[in-house]
């Protein structure tokens, strides 16, 4: 990677200094830098933005990967600001430019919309369902760096759920669709684990065993991100048990390790 790069990096730390601002989230020679940044932008209706950037090796001679996520906005309205980001990267001279590209979010039209009060907008944006997904992981072998990092996506990505580490590696997750696919997203493109040779490697082995509608899935929602161990079938059965989604489990059974 570029020493422009890390020392782009650097600086923005100090930028983005507050609780939970700034994160680095992956750095090798290999793939790059993998950056996010959360900002609120605008005064009394602040808007909630993190920005997910993928800086590839030879960047900044090329732009960053951009991923947009916000609870105050629809999906939409998230793939736009995307979309907008990017081309403005592209249209940049070849330097640093992430401080840039956080600054130009003020001008989205679906952040100038959001924070002056559009009502309308605001009443309008897609209704998501809020969903229950059953995850089959591979394996989890660093589990502070793995598990650390789902509990932040959760957190960030507005979703509660489960992880339950046994014979089978299980992650149930609730929340809107769209923030449920960015989570298996970011499974499958970010470093998340080590492979049997002790090198970082992705989630490229994880399953979506079942999604399904919170309602047909269990009678309340989850609080938190809860890790859980079990050591046995009744064991897993009763962990179901204990979230009310016996049938879901019932569901799932078939896929599983006995």
């Amino acid at each position: 990677m570029s020493e422009a790069a890390v020392e782009e990096i650097s600086a923005l730390s100090s930028i983005y200094c507050g609780e939970g601002e700034f994160l680095l989230l992956q750095q090798s020679a290999q793939d790059g830098l993998m950056v996010q940044i959360n900002c609120t932008i605008g005064g009394d209706r602040g808007l909630d933005i993190g920005l997910l950037f993928q800086l590839h090796p030879r960047y900044p001679s090329c732009p960053p990967d951009i991923s947009v996520s916000s609870t105050g906005l629809s999906r939409t309205q998230c793939s736009n600001i995307r979309q907008r980001l990017l081309d403005h990267a592209a249209a940049l001279p070849p330097e640093p430019m992430v401080h840039q590209l956080v600054e130009c979010l003020q001008q989205c039209v679906e952040v100038t919309e959001y924070c002056r009060g559009g009502q309308e907008e605001v009443q309008g944006r897609e209704k998501e369902e809020t969903l229950t997904a059953v995850l089959l992981l591979d394996h989890i072998r660093s589990q502070n760096r793995y598990i650390g990092l789902l509990k932040r996506w959760t957190q960030q990505l507005q979703l509660t759920g489960r992880l339950l580490l046994g014979r089978s590696i299980l992650v149930i997750v609730q929340g809107e669709r769209p923030n449920i696919k960015e989570f298996c997203r970011l499974l499958k493109t970010v470093k998340v684990d080590v492979d049997s040779s002790g090198k970082k490697c992705k989630e490229r082995m994880m399953k979506v065993l079942i999604e399904t509608t919170l309602s047909s899935s269990c009678g309340n929602g989850l609080q938190g991100f809860v890790v859980k161990n079990y050591q046995s079938l009744p064991e897993l059965t009763a962990a179901f048990q204990e979230i009310n989604m016996t049938m879901l489990y019932q569901q799932i059974r078939p896929s599983l390790s006995d």
